[in-house]
């Protein structure tokens, strides 16, 4: 049976126009299919639907990606409000499937030597273009660097002719260059800053408001160099689409992180607890959420320009819901579905198997509150103002469900007798005091 196609009983079900004769076998049928015996997943299976399902949400967000790269191109060609509008519009409806791959980090080394080349953050955005005057560049010497505004400029001792902005210079060159990590040039962020500028705003409303001017050529150009900057966000996102095809393709059949989890299936389930746990813990709740929080930092929101932060989180916490019960709803509404973890918990300990499954609904809706919430006018960034306490209430709330089910996905580990798991912390969560020295 295909992974993406429902469970099919081997009875038709009974019709309002049948026969008598035909509703009776029916209900003779449907009778014995119940009381044939439930087997447990095997490991092997639930590998299956885990690539499939990774096949399927990395080949959704390339074909995002790929949607963005022609909005972009518009924008460029004509820029106005509307297609301004539009290239944002399509860079939040990728990044839903994308927020949902994240869940295939950690335990795979394929996706995880990938990824900082894909949504590598906070970045300097000095480093592309122009900042308000006050930004502080704080010792990275590259952080009001200007690049769109600099076609030359000296790395480490060397001359770089950045003349032409392409993405073998954003890729090669710009990206963590001398090694520091927030001189990030490619990815999601770097796309989000050149559409929507730096959000000024603090923990106040508002996000970025970058002028769709700031890439009309010719007199009624704004920032200049607007030729430079969208030659730059074309080439970004055109390398933003290229790296997602790349790993669309790693997790087709043949693929190598496929094969990383396929290859040996307990080895994969140890790669998918690992995923799983360390995203819900040390990065989503520790590191995207608790020190933001306690920092009151506006500057630690993963989505700072666009204000669409609410969204990433929620539809991490629905990533990791999908890979333990085997399933993953695609943008067009098909569904992805086969044996699956949580099968193999339940033959284990059904107990903990549906506290597991209550406990991811409840972070889901947790998340899921505060992205209402977002919606209806108080932004993430907002919510981590000092003094607002329904904005702490609600991501509170979410943090702690998130550690609650750790606990449970570490249990898990233990029930199923998997080794190699590690689950990433975050002084945030494991040695508050560290933050603040």
């Amino acid at each position: 049976m295909p992974l993406s196609s429902p469970s099919r009983l081997p009875c038709a079900a009974a019709l309002p126009g049948m026969a008598r004769q035909s509703r009776l076998a029916w209900l003779f049928c449907a009778a014995a299919i119940s009381s044939l015996p439930v087997h447990a997943a095997e490991p092997a299976a639930v590998m299956a639907t885990y690539a499939a399902i990774g096949e399927a949400v990395f080949g959704d967000t390339a074909a995002g990606a790929t949607a963005l790269k022609q909005a972009v191109e518009t924008l460029v060609t004509t820029p106005s409000p509307e297609t301004l509008a539009a290239a944002r519009q399509a860079w939040r409806d990728a990044r839903v499937s994308y927020m949902q791959t994240e869940v295939f980090r950690f335990g795979n080394p394929v996706v995880d030597d990938w990824e900082g080349r894909v949504n590598s953050w906070p970045l300097d955005e000095g480093l592309i273009d122009y900042v308000a005057g006050d930004y502080a560049a704080g010792e990275n010497d590259l952080a009001n660097l200007n690049v769109i505004a600099t076609p030359r400029f000296m790395l480490a001792g060397t001359e770089i002719d950045a003349t032409a902005i392409t993405p073998a210079l954003i890729s090669g060159t710009l990206h963590e260059a001398d090694g520091i990590e927030t001189n990030v040039a490619s990815g999601w962020h770097a796309v989000e800053f050149l559409l929507w500028g730096q959000d000024l705003n603090g923990t106040g409303p508002g996000a970025g408001n970058r002028p769709y001017t700031d890439f009309v050529t010719g007199a009624g150009c704004t920032g200049g160099n607007c030729d430079r900057r969208a030659a730059f966000l074309q080439s970004a996102t055109d390398l933003l689409a290229a790296d997602m095809h790349e790993m669309a393709a790693a997790w087709a059949p043949g693929g190598a992180a496929r094969a990383i989890v396929t290859t040996d299936p307990t080895a994969g389930l140890s790669a998918m607890l690992t995923g799983m746990g360390s995203l819900s813990y040390g990065e989503l709740a520790g590191e995207r959420m608790k020190l933001g929080l306690m920092l009151n930092d506006p500057e630690e929101e993963q989505d700072c320009f666009s204000d669409n932060t609410h969204n990433s989180h929620y539809f991490d916490g629905v990533g990791i819901r999908n890979v333990y019960l085997g399933r993953y709803t695609r943008p067009d509404g098909s569904v992805i579905a086969g044996p699956s973890l949580a099968d193999l918990v339940t033959a284990a300990d059904p107990a903990l198997a549906a506290t597991l499954a209550a406990e991811l609904d409840a972070s889901v809706a947790a998340l899921g509150a505060i992205k209402a919430r977002a919606e209806g006018g108080m932004a993430y960034d907002q919510m981590l103002a000092p003094g607002n306490a329904e904005g702490e209430a609600l991501l509170t709330t979410a943090i702690a469900a998130l550690v609650t089910q750790t606990a449970s996905i570490q249990r898990v580990v233990t029930t199923l007798g998997l080794r190699d798991v590690s689950v990433e912390g975050s002084d945030s969560l494991d040695a508050p005091g560290a933050v603040f020295q």
